[in-house]
């Protein structure tokens, strides 16, 4: 019999609802779980975290798309062969059975789920995470809406029909709202209302609602966050007497503690950005480095939407609660430090196989970072893949400075604006925990060290995304001592050359000149020793 851990409840919980003085773990005691997006980011962390932290779930159902020739199954197998479940599978592996396969489709009618299937969900879930969304911020808008705002409508009609639903948490982002700067845990409505935008995507054909989506996103910056403003909203009007939470999370990147400190297995937001700035092929970037850059470890997240499950099911709540789960207001660090913080911990740990010496800069000038990229990104791209293609091999330094400016032109609106996210609710429902839940669900942002956050960061893109073991790191780091003085040798050069330039007129500056050009030499000889 599991020992019972009541939760003290704070002077804040005497103003609210009763509070149940069972802890989450006890809360999901023999509960049934329905999760969409599961083999996505976050929900692979929400499922690692309800098999570990909650041994008492009775089952977790996943909603998963065939893809690639791969049946449902086949795709939970794989997702079950993460590391990310290691500490389960080695203590706990039978509960892995307790993950099921939903065959489905979010982008379909009543989900693309079987009619058995339907009635089984409607019978015995109890829990619903709906994290299932497109977060490419340049998605057409058709598929957009259909992911983000359909794929919501129709879930909400499947939760509708379950008789003993206790929580449904709807993952959001916190930067639906991004057209305003001061973000209170609201419902803001957007300019057209969801039925109008989903009746007029419908409708019309994928070329002809491309040439109205800039008109339609207005002051928004992409179709993420416009369908994400267009689904809360619908959710607000329809919601009827569902127990729904939304969740906002700002920019969500590596996991702060365990299983795995540092683990992501994406390449989204600013991780393929700073993974290519750690192969050195990236080394400029649009970005006001004194703004906040509003991160927040995905692991965080998680525990905050496994709390806010427990909080409106044990107070059968039925208000809208929204919690915007941000790190600006608690724990701000701006972009400067982050990037600096990274540059440090890649050249620390760097990656194998590096291009060129991880530097690079900032700069809130467009002209002037337009001048940057065709020196520092495209004239070396251009030039790599002649000799690839001199030497027989297959040019693709053009190809992912392209990936790359696209990606760095979608960040860019969220690196030279800041925000301010309000996190009140956030702050007030983690008083209410009991300091065992509060260790086990951190979501206390307060307490994130930046400096080891970011250093778990850069070895976590090494590891689970390079798939770098850490036997590698020292002839790793030996590539990059030479790297450093090659890069630090042509500066040098390149500035007594710019020196010999504008001083060949006058005979001292050219001794001057000379004296240092043999030092360079000198220093040069003693290259191959280090």
């Amino acid at each position: 019999m599991p020992s019972i851990d009541l939760c003290i409840e704070s002077p804040m919980a005497s103003m609210q609802p009763t509070l149940s003085s069972m802890t989450i773990s006890e809360f999901f005691q023999g509960k049934t779980v329905f999760i969409t997006g599961g083999t996505g980011f976050m929900g692979k962390v929400l499922l690692e975290k309800l098999l570990r932290s909650c041994p008492g779930v009775s089952k977790v159902y996943l909603l998963i798309r065939p893809k690639k020739g791969q049946n449902a199954h086949e795709r939970l197998s794989e997702l079950l062969c993460s590391p990310l479940f290691h500490t389960v599978r080695k203590e706990r592996p039978n509960d892995l059975y307790k993950v099921l396969p939903i065959e489905g489709d979010i982008t379909q009618p009543d989900l693309a789920i079987s009619i058995n299937d339907r009635n089984m969900l409607a019978r015995s879930v109890n829990i619903v995470f709906h994290s299932a969304a497109t977060v490419k911020f340049d998605e057409k808008l058709k598929l957009s809406v259909t992911i983000n705002v359909l794929g919501t409508q129709r879930l909400v009609e499947l939760c509708k029909k379950m008789g003993n639903l206790e929580a449904l948490i709807h993952v959001s982002t916190a930067y639906c709202n991004c057209n305003r700067t001061d973000v209170r845990e609201v419902v803001y409505n957007p300019p057209m209302g969801p039925d109008q935008v989903t009746s007029l995507v419908e409708c019309l054909d994928e070329d002809l609602v491309d040439t109205l989506t800039d008109k339609l996103l207005g002051d928004r910056p992409n179709t993420y966050t416009f369908t994400k403003a267009l689904a809360e909203s619908w959710l607000k009007e329809n919601k009827g007497d569902l127990p729904l939470v939304i969740v906002r999370p700002s920019i969500v990147l590596s996991s702060n503690d365990g299983p795995l400190e540092g683990w992501v297995d994406n390449w989204n937001g600013p991780t393929g950005i700073i993974a290519a700035a750690g192969k050195g092929i990236f080394r400029t970037m649009l970005c006001d480095s004194n703004r906040t850059a509003d991160l927040v470890p995905v692991d965080m997240v998680i525990n905050l939407m496994l709390a806010a499950a427990w909080r409106i099911g044990t107070t059968k709540n039925r208000e809208l609660q929204i919690y915007n789960c941000s790190t600006g207001q608690q724990k701000p660090i701006t972009w400067k430090n982050f990037i600096g913080l990274c540059f440090v911990y890649m050249r620390k740990y760097p990656y194998s196989e590096v291009s060129w010496y991880p530097d690079g800069t900032t700069t809130s000038s467009k002209l002037l970072n337009t001048l940057n990229q065709y020196f520092l990104h495209w004239a070396p791209a251009y030039v790599m893949d002649y000799f690839l293609h001199l030497t027989g091999g297959k040019p693709m330094m053009i190809r992912i400075q392209n990936k790359l400016s696209k990606a760095a032109v979608c960040l860019e609106y969220f690196t030279t604006n800041e925000w301010k996210f309000d996190d009140e609710n956030v702050k007030n429902l983690n008083k209410v925990l009991c300091e065992s839940d509060r260790k086990e669900y951190n979501f206390n942002v307060a307490k994130i060290d930046w400096e080891r956050y970011i250093e778990n960061y850069v070895l976590g893109i090494r590891k689970y995304i390079f798939k770098e073991d850490i036997d590698s790191l020292p002839q790793a780091r030996k590539n990059m001592l030479r790297l450093y003085w090659t890069y630090r040798s042509i500066q040098i050069i390149s500035v007594l050359l710019m020196w010999r330039f504008l001083t060949i007129k006058y005979t001292p500056m050219r001794q001057m000149w000379s004296k240092a050009l043999h030092l360079l030499i000198h220093l040069a000889r003693l290259l191959p020793f280090l």
